[in-house]
């Protein structure tokens, strides 16, 4: 933390809690956020901060994203700047110079919205059951197939898209990343939105590929075949900001339930001066403390190049199990109140139980933590 990220900080705080903060309540009935959000997010300095200005975006670096992530989460607000992120980081690893001036800058003003589509019907963790097809036909692929679960697939203009471009290739060795463009595109569409538990207000939806026809020099990577890997590459970056939202959301679990404790009288006394409450809340607090080193110290090792894939499935798993069980003893012990979706613990419980399972299910990371072993 530096001074320059303190003030970064309160900017965001600010921002959120004046732009973001008001209008949830109606994005969670629309299940999408307004379009001039994203314009207002990009404005701001909140999108793609971690990525150098020559491309348009903020010069800064993985913690500027950090303050990003655990100011939206504290806020209790589900806006996918973070997966805007992801994106940015397939396009900067792997796109051409002339793709990246194309991509990047729209992206960071948030005029064009990412998104990343490797969940199918039949494949979530497991890549190698993915069926959408990437066909070459001289300088274009032909794609077909379907993808679900996409977090803003509905207002997407540029899709990161896992598909087989090599059938007869073994398990996940055919597969090959492709951005697409989606606007006016034949044979492309985003399905409605699907209910979900919790995050209301972050649009998810299917999206359907027939025949649709992407230009060759859209693939990521010198040659096909190599979406694995890349994925493999990106995804600890995807499993940190899925811990550090978890570790942020813990952390204001508690302080708002130590609050409610405080303040609530039950048999004739604050909820705090009941032992099972205080010694709950000492649990909860000790949880938050201890995950709150673990992942700044994973942002440190990411800062300095050295986090491994398998530190970042122990922090994505144990984080996020960890969070689930704060947010269900901190809405015990708000009782009934607790089960109101008016107060924030009631939306932060059914928001959180997600975190378990995308970006790579909890039980997939203890497979690969226990493949290092």
């Amino acid at each position: 933390m530096t001074d320059e990220l303190r003030m970064f900080r309160r900017t965001v705080r600010r921002f959120v809690q004046e732009q973001f903060v008001p209008q949830v309540g109606r994005w969670r009935q629309q299940h999408h956020p307004d379009p001039e959000a994203w314009t207002a997010a990009g404005a701001t300095g909140l999108l793609l901060s971690g990525v150098p200005e020559a491309f348009g975006g903020g010069g800064g670096t993985f913690a500027h994203d950090a303050v990003v992530t655990e100011e939206l989460a504290r806020a209790g607000v589900h806006f996918s700047a973070g997966l805007q992120n992801i994106v940015a980081r397939y396009v900067l690893a792997y796109a051409t110079e002339e793709q990246k001036g194309r991509w990047l800058p729209p992206m960071a003003r948030g005029e064009l919205i990412g998104a990343i589509a490797m969940t199918e019907p039949s494949a979530g963790s497991d890549l190698a059951a993915i069926r959408t097809t990437a066909v070459r036909h001289g300088d274009t692929y032909v794609v077909n197939g379907s993808k679900t679960f996409i977090s803003s697939g509905r207002d997407a203009g540029l899709l990161c898209v896992a598909a087989k471009t090599d059938a007869s290739a073994p398990g996940m060795m055919g597969l090959s990343m492709l951005m697409i463009e989606t606007r006016d595109l034949p044979g492309y569409r985003a399905g409605r939105p699907l209910e979900k538990i919790g995050m209301h207000e972050q649009d998810t939806c299917e999206l359907f590929f027939d025949n649709v026809r992407v230009p060759a020099t859209h693939r990521l990577g010198a040659a096909e075949g190599q979406g694995f890997l890349q994925m493999m590459e990106q995804l600890p970056y995807e499993r940190l900001t899925v811990a550090l939202g978890a570790v942020a959301t813990t952390e204001h679990a508690v302080e708002i339930t130590t609050r409610y404790a405080k303040e609530r009288i039950a048999f004739g006394k604050p909820l705090i001066q009941l032992q099972h409450t205080r010694f709950t809340l000492a649990e909860c607090a000790t949880t938050a403390r201890v995950g709150r080193v673990f992942v700044d110290d994973c942002i440190e090792r990411f800062l300095a190049g050295t986090l491994d894939a398998e530190t970042a499935a122990m922090a994505k798993y144990w984080l996020t199990d960890r969070q689930c069980e704060v947010l269900d003893a901190c809405l015990q012990i708000h009782g009934g109140y607790g089960y109101m979706l008016e107060y924030p613990i009631a939306r932060m419980w059914a928001d959180g139980r997600a975190q378990r399972i995308y970006a790579g299910a909890n039980e997939v990371m203890k497979e690969l933590i226990g493949w290092s072993l």
